[in-house]
């Protein structure tokens, strides 16, 4: 299960600020670990592993239980995101551990000390919701009442499908499909496909128009505007790739901010305008006013401190890593606070020696991980894509240090891994990109096992330039091909430039405090758990990143975090400081994916889902 993000591409997607409905980038089905669930999609292996726990004996400070409730068919890490809709909770049935009892679970929550499951709403076959789950009100000409708009990402092919699902719950025990699979599924040169899988969704009512935005897992273009007035008739009306329409959100330096994509987003009305506030991962936070869908403008975004704030905190001077996951607003929209998701505690130092440039690369995620402070240095030699079906990877040396350097495509990274292990001679595996408009010199990282250090996917021209090959590499021809249809110019067995991998630790994800305000959001503060940045924590407690936040809707002061295995956390802000004043970890430890806050009885509650359990509902007592 990756540990990364890995649909991670470059700011390099083709010339367009707005697509118009029915044309899109092309997307792979290719079943290779880079862009399929079956072996590592970004949205399908992203959110880590079960581990051991912080904490298992439990602890608590100022927050009560108040409930919590087992969900029906519940195996580790099998519930994702939670929603709160008018005394009812949903919650994610995630796909990707098993793929069956997919969907979202319907609790009842008008009393918070007694939840009930009142319903299952059974995702079809092969498809799965995850992150975005989200219920509301609209009101237009076309439709009244509440509906629940989920994701849908996959699990088997070919039965599953992606795109967006609406469901009316105006009568919360008995849901009613209003349209599933809805999503951008235009594909040039090749027709009509599926729709995209969608990694998180998130819809608003705007008077006498409702809208949706989806995340699109398959292509640059992935910020999908979708009109809901009719959630019977959805309209896709426009498609942004924010890095090329708003180029300021980039990050030229620390060099390793390459995975520019879209992860989550909410929109809030704000002075009257409709303000979408969205995750970018390695492009930082992004304000934009789409209160014109079809025309957005800028407002404002953040950039990732050089070197890293937090981790300068515990005396590691390291560049920051990005990965802006989640953020929301304080309720008087005078700060953002913002979630980066790290479930990688080290940081990879990739490098070749021979040319001296940095190489775009990561740790595969069940393959053999580098130690702290380990180097493995040695020459490269290609071997081709390592697939069964290909000619077999020759043997490296046993005297020397060999790095087998493999391309992407046609078969798993763990088919490639396992090829390079049955010839023999190799000390560690660097992959690198195929053709195709999703690929070429985008990165990704892997979904992939084997017993050898395994890193990648590098971008296509830096895996020809290890073999003198990047003369021969054009960008606009590669990304022009269809995906995987044209091998590198590369002999088998060639050897070529000194690759250098080291590790370093650098400490999990963490969360960000931000001067709301037009133009480079200024940071404030940030803040992680005590354990975050302690080597000795790094391995056997669980995931120590925080995950989400949800702000206080009764205190522009609060804020409350799902940090997995750090469990559930509170923080206040004081005089531009995020200050920790509360936290639960149940007996046993928990591993909290969701976190919604709501009312009940003139009282503040906060729901947070445990992936291995279901539902938790917590009161913060703390004093002021």
């Amino acid at each position: 299960m990756s540990r990364r993000p890995v649909l991670a591409r470059l700011a390099i997607a083709a010339a367009g600020i707005l697509i118009a409905v029915g044309v899109a980038a092309a997307a792979s089905g290719e079943p290779d670990g880079g862009v399929t669930v079956a072996d590592g999609a970004r949205d399908a292996h992203q959110h880590g592993v079960t581990a051991g726990h912080l904490e298992p004996s439990g602890t608590r400070a100022n927050v009560n239980l108040i409930s919590k409730l087992k969900l029906k068919n519940v195996v580790p890490e099998k519930i994702g995101d939670v929603g709160i809709f008018n005394g009812y909770a949903y919650l994610a049935a995630w796909g990707v551990v098993t793929c069956k009892y997919n969907g979202v679970h319907v609790v009842d929550i008008r009393n918070p000390s007694t939840p009930k499951e009142v319903a299952f709403i059974g995702s079809k076959e092969g498809s799965y919701p995850g992150e975005g789950v989200q219920a509301l009100h609209i009101d237009t000409p076309s439709f009244v009442g509440d509906v629940l708009v989920t994701n849908n990402e996959k699990c088997k092919e070919p039965a599953g499908f992606g795109g967006m699902n609406i469901y009316d719950i105006t009568k919360p025990t008995a849901p009613t499909p209003l349209t599933e699979g809805f999503g951008d599924s235009l594909v040039p040169g090749a027709g009509k496909k599926d729709a995209h899988e969608i990694h998180s969704a998130f819809a608003w009512d705007a008077g006498d128009r409702a809208f949706a935005v989806m995340v699109d897992n398959e292509e640059g273009f992935d910020v999908d505007i979708v009109e809901i007035t009719d959630p019977r008739k959805p309209v896709l009306i426009a498609e942004y790739d924010l890095d090329q329409r708003f180029p300021q959100i980039l990050q030229a330096a620390p060099a390793n901010l390459r995975s520019v994509f879209l992860h989550d987003m909410v929109v809030k009305q704000i002075a009257g305008r409709q303000v979408m506030l969205l995750s970018y991962w390695d492009a930082g936070y992004v304000k934009v006013d789409v209160t014109d869908p079809t025309n957005i403008t800028y407002l404002g975004d953040t950039d990732f401190t050089n070197p890293d704030p937090e981790a300068a905190e515990s005396g590691l001077i390291v560049p920051p890593e990005g990965n802006g996951h989640q953020a929301e607003f304080t309720s008087d929209n005078n700060y953002v606070i913002g979630a980066d998701e790290d479930f990688d505690p080290f940081s990879l130092q990739a490098r070749n020696v021979t040319d001296s440039t940095d190489l775009a690369a990561s740790q595969g995620s069940d393959t053999r991980q580098l130690a702290e402070g380990q180097t493995i240095e040695g020459q490269s030699v290609f071997v081709g894509r390592a697939c069964l079906s290909d000619q077999p990877v020759p043997a490296g040396s046993a005297d020397t240090v060999d790095i087998a350097v493999v391309e992407r495509g046609v078969c798993t990274f763990t088919e490639k891994v396992a090829s390079v292990l049955t010839a023999g001679g190799y000390d560690a595996v660097l992959v690198f990109n195929r053709v195709g408009s999703d690929a070429c010199n985008q990165s990704l990282g892997m979904s992939v096992e084997g017993d050898i250090p395994t890193f990648g996917v590098a971008p296509r021209e830096q895996g020809f330039a290890l073999f003198g090959a990047q003369g021969s590499y054009d960008d606009a021809t590669c990304l022009a091909l269809p995906a995987g249809s044209q091998l590198a110019p590369i002999a088998i067995g060639k050897r070529g430039d000194t690759l250098r991998f080291a590790s370093t630790f650098d400490g999990w994800g963490y969360v960000h405090l931000f001067r709301n305000q037009n133009g480079k959001m200024a940071e404030l503060d940030t803040y992680a758990i005590p354990q975050a940045h302690d080597p000795a924590f790094a391995r056997g407690f669980g995931d120590l990143s925080v995950h989400e936040v949800a702000t206080s809707a009764r205190r522009a002061d609060l804020a409350y975090f799902s940090y997995y295995s750090g469990g559930f956390r509170v923080a206040k802000i004081r005089s531009n400081k995020l200050v920790e004043v509360g936290h639960f970890i149940d007996v046993g430890g928990n591993n909290f994916w969701g976190v919604q806050v709501f009312q009940s009885g003139g009282q503040e509650y906060v729901a947070a889902s445990d992936r291995d359990f279901g539902l938790y509902i917590f009161k913060y007592t703390g004093s002021a």
